[in-house]
């Protein structure tokens, strides 16, 4: 397994190899080759537990440094956005964190490698490796580089504009903004959208993005500048 190039990729030298490789041992490894091990040993389930509720401190304290206008709802939902399955696959992708998993047999061929689940969870085992091996003041750089792209204000992809612009709209003029498409342009595998958001049938804000999806939230991030001024 190239466990000095994962090393290098997530920035950190374990001191204790022991520990880095249970964190990336799954249980159907442990269960086919390990049973002989103490249960606290023969897979990564008890550190998956705790590199959950290490990744939920790191972030938030992250979340409050970037963020320090946004209110304690707005900070809970990015980082329900961050810490979820989703993100943590594509995080462990980016590392190739799927060609150190130690699976079993029956896992591995049937794409274990390539599952969202079995690459969160790992992931998680393998921050708590590093608190485990190094502390907190080793664990938290190495998040806050793996997690840098998702943390930049300009490029907050996990930050629900339309739902602080909504809360704002509602609490100071009890109306729903609403998202109006104005015009898509582009061929069919590049095409651009641009949408318009309204109060009271007044436009706030125009955008584009490459779905309309993106385009709301483009308009609504937009629009919250716009009413932080009326």
């Amino acid at each position: 397994m190239p466990l000095e190039q994962l090393q290098e990729r997530i920035g950190y030298n374990f001191g204790d190899r022991r520990i880095l490789l249970q964190s990336l041992t799954h249980t159907s490894y442990g269960h086919e080759y390990l049973q002989g091990q103490p249960i606290a040993l023969r897979d990564n389930e008890r550190l998956e537990f705790l590199g959950d509720a290490i990744l939920d401190v790191v972030v938030s304290d992250i979340l409050l440094e970037s963020f320090p206008n946004a209110n304690e709802g707005q900070l809970s939902k990015m980082r329900a956005a961050v810490v979820n399955e989703k993100t943590l696959a594509q995080v462990s992708l980016s590392i190739r964190l799927q060609d150190c998993v130690r699976l079993g047999r029956g896992e591995d061929q049937t794409g274990g490698r390539e599952k969202p689940s079995i690459l969160s969870s790992t992931f998680e085992a393998l921050i708590s490796a590093i608190y485990l091996d190094g502390g907190f003041n080793a664990v938290y750089p190495v998040v806050r580089h793996l997690f840098a792209p998702l943390f930049e204000q300009e490029n907050a992809h996990f930050c629900d504009h339309k739902s602080q612009l909504q809360e704002v709209v509602q609490a100071r003029w009890k109306v729903t903004p609403t998202y109006h498409l104005k015009a898509t342009s582009g061929p069919d595998h590049a095409k651009v959208f641009e949408v318009e958001v309204r109060m009271k049938g007044d436009a706030l804000a125009k955008a584009t993005g490459s779905s309309k999806k993106d385009a709301e939230q483009n308009a609504a991030r937009s629009a919250l500048e716009h009413v932080s001024l009326i």
